[in-house]
């Protein structure tokens, strides 16, 4: 695995694997439910990426999908490609919603809704935290 998935806690916080991508919890949660999904490939520029990756791309973003709106009822979802820190490819995946979520006795809220996702005001869950999210959304996505 490339150093960025591991800095995203795999394999702890695998959500589901395919043959080209992870789903990861983000250990810190911009808004409940936020993921990574990372490339498995050593690449660092998105164009890099193996033709089937883009086709199976398509398969994870909806399990993802459909996988969230059953979890936190997003209104809206961001696929952040940043990678300035994190150089392997890989997506932030920030559920979006107005409002508040409820979670194990915490409060997600949406700080940059219904602007750009703020993400200095993600929450840092503990590793138990994370394996209990990853545990939920495992039998989701």
């Amino acid at each position: 695995m490339n150093p960025t998935i591991e800095k995203f806690g795999y394999p702890a916080s695998l959500v589901r694997e395919f043959d080209h991508w992870l789903v990861l919890v983000r250990p810190a949660q911009v808004t409940l439910g936020s993921l990574v999904l990372a490339a498995r490939s050593d690449a660092t520029a998105y164009g890099e990426l193996p033709r089937r990756a883009f086709a199976e791309q398509a398969d994870a973003v909806a399990a993802i999908e459909t996988g969230l709106s059953a979890f936190c009822r997003y209104q809206r979802i961001n696929y952040l490609m940043l990678m300035m820190v994190d150089p392997h490819v890989h997506f932030h995946v920030i559920p979006r919603y107005s409002g508040a979520r409820e979670w194990h006795g915490l409060d997600f809220v949406d700080q940059g809704w219904p602007g750009p996702a703020d993400l200095k005001s993600a929450i840092k869950l503990s590793l138990d935290q994370i394996s209990a999210l990853r545990d939920e959304l495992a039998k989701l996505v």
